[in-house]
């Protein structure tokens, strides 16, 4: 399979033009600086994913927002003088949202609506005017597509979405994930990539009964759980019963005896095939273990999935730098951080 070069040991920039922490001008010119794009090169990591809201770069009708796009030239500027790639992830685009925390929006109007598609589109031929001429930053089209049930919709935007980048940037490296929240069993999904510089993208965090324990925005998942990493599979399944099949399916649908780097070998290997099939490099956009995890565990599961993506040259990148209940750089890491960060 091949390798999404440059693009293989990374870290998220959630909570900064994503998400947002606050939304004060003091939050956007102190929350990532260039000190934070120094200490990650001094990790040795090869790049940042930095997830933007459509609202911070352009307005309620399209127009640019210089001020938003100013930060994201900022932090391609400091990675560029560090040696870092960047992968610019549009987290959520007018008209389409994944979060969980935005009840009433509606997941599949955006995929059936011919002037919200136009307006995506439009977006990614202004990003790409803008840093397709930088060679260190690569494109990650929409953060995760939530709806099973518009793959072919979803597949037929990709493609004419990177024909209009190509276009503009004939080069520049596009990663495109798939449904049920860019779920790894929906790499499958995914067409046949478009020319040789698009990735597979999937997102990994199951088992989800640990990696979102205690999460409250989380339907379903108790406030006062608390999981161990490893533990029995059938404690797991058993404790899984509690949360969506969509979220939680994953942990039951797995022919492993027990939890460890065979699990993540069996999980992921339909996107491999797939991706070796296509012949497409292969990456994990986010992957992570939330705040409430014991520490350890947490180090132990890195260290388990970390072995299956070395062993297939899977880039990845860390959810998350920090805050966001998942900071690398925050307190809870302190006892573990320098091993964890060997491991990503």
């Amino acid at each position: 399979m091949r390798t999404f070069t440059g693009f293989q040991h990374g870290v998220n920039l959630g909570g900064w033009l994503s998400q947002c922490v606050a939304t004060t001008d003091e939050h956007f010119n102190t929350f990532i600086t260039e000190a934070d794009i120094e200490r990650i090169a001094t990790m040795g990591l090869d790049h940042v994913r930095l997830p933007v809201d459509y609202n911070w770069i352009e307005d309620e009708e399209g127009a640019p927002i210089e001020a938003g796009l100013g930060h994201i030239d900022d932090c391609v500027r400091w990675c560029e003088a560090r040696g870092l790639n960047l992968l610019l992830d549009l987290h959520k685009a007018f008209g389409y949202t994944f979060d969980p925390l935005e009840v009433n929006a509606d997941r599949e109007i955006f995929f059936h609506d011919a002037a919200l598609q136009a307006r995506f589109i439009a977006l990614w031929r202004r990003l790409a005017r803008r840093y397709g001429p930088h060679a260190g930053v690569a494109f990650d089209l929409l953060n995760e597509v939530v709806s099973p049930n518009v793959v072919n919709e979803w597949n037929d935007i990709v493609d004419r979405t990177i024909a209009a980048i190509r276009q503009i940037a004939p080069d520049t490296w596009i990663v495109v994930g798939g449904v049920c929240y860019n779920n790894v069993k929906s790499v499958p999904l995914l067409a046949p990539p478009r020319d040789a510089r698009v990735v597979y993208n999937f997102h990994c965090y199951e088992p989800m009964i640990f990696t979102h324990q205690k999460a409250y925005w989380v339907e379903g998942m108790p406030a006062d759980l608390d999981v161990a990493y490893p533990d029995d599979l059938a404690h797991y399944q058993a404790l899984s019963e509690q949360l969506s099949f969509d979220l939680a399916g994953a942990i039951a649908g797995e022919k492993v005896d027990a939890l460890g780097p065979q699990f993540f070998e069996a999980m992921f290997a339909p996107a491999i095939r797939a991706a070796e099939a296509n012949d497409a490099p292969l990456y994990c956009g986010e992957y992570g273990v939330i705040d409430q995890a014991p520490a350890e565990d947490a180090l132990r599961w890195h260290r388990d999935i970390g072995q299956v993506f070395d062993r297939h040259g899977i880039g990845r990148a860390l959810w998350n730098y920090k805050n966001k209940d998942y900071g690398l750089v925050d307190a809870h890491y302190d006892g573990v951080r320098d091993e964890l960060v060997k491991l990503l």
